[in-house]
């Protein structure tokens, strides 16, 4: 037991995200001021999230937001449902998002989300029922210019569309060209530096449009 316990600690993703960090920063011979701000996450919401089932029973589930770092712009990353989600695992998440992002250059910083749940035991009302009360609770923080949301693991463009309409509730009008991934569109314009291909587009048409994306921005500059 005490054996699996320690495996099970080493494999900790927002450790070894950290020592990932470190590792670098080491090789860039970063100052440990600047070190101590990057390796933490500059935002962490916890929220209790119940919900109203078929059988007319109420279960709480627990969700997460996490921003690790928005001084390059808005936050971005996805939103997972899985029973096996951990804080530590969004955490290491965005964290991981940030350096990409810083990595190929585009305005955005290290965000992610998720949501301890078995989504292929809830019936679809039951994942709306959860999504928008997800979306009230972390809608303090989330938003064009603060954080923007995506789909990721058991999330698609339906629960990115109900996580719109109900921002939009909370906020009184239609908050358009934020949420990554919304149906009925190929391109999305959430911003001059961003086009995003929803996921259930085929993988073969998704590479002719970021080809054609980046032909276009190359022939620009």
């Amino acid at each position: 037991m005490a054996t699996k316990q320690a495996f099970q600690e080493e494999l900790n993703p927002y450790l070894i995200a950290k020592q990932q960090f470190n590792r670098a920063a080491d090789y860039l011979d970063l100052e440990p001021s600047m070190r101590h701000v990057l390796e933490n996450a500059k935002r962490q919401l916890i929220v209790s999230i119940p919900v109203k089932m078929d059988g007319g029973d109420v279960q709480v589930f627990e969700g997460y937001r996490v921003q690790h770092n928005i001084a390059r712009g808005p936050a971005k990353g996805g939103i997972r449902y899985h029973p096996n989600v951990t804080l530590d695992e969004v955490k290491a998440l965005a964290t991981w998002m940030t350096w990409k992002c810083a990595t190929v250059g585009i305005p955005y910083g290290g965000g992610k989300g998720g949501v301890i749940c078995d989504p292929k035991s809830l019936s679809k009302n039951e994942l709306e029922r959860l999504t928008r009360r997800y979306a009230f609770e972390i809608a303090p923080i989330i938003g064009p210019d603060r954080d923007i949301p995506a789909p990721d693991v058991y999330t698609d463009e339906q629960t990115m569309a109900w996580i719109m309409d109900t921002i939009s509730m909370v906020r009184g009008h239609t908050e358009y060209r934020w949420c990554a991934a919304t149906p009925s569109s190929v391109l999305l314009p959430a911003n001059p530096f961003r086009w995003e291909v929803p996921r259930d587009v085929p993988k073969q048409l998704r590479a002719v449009v970021c080809t054609r994306f980046a032909k276009h921005v190359a022939l620009r500059e």
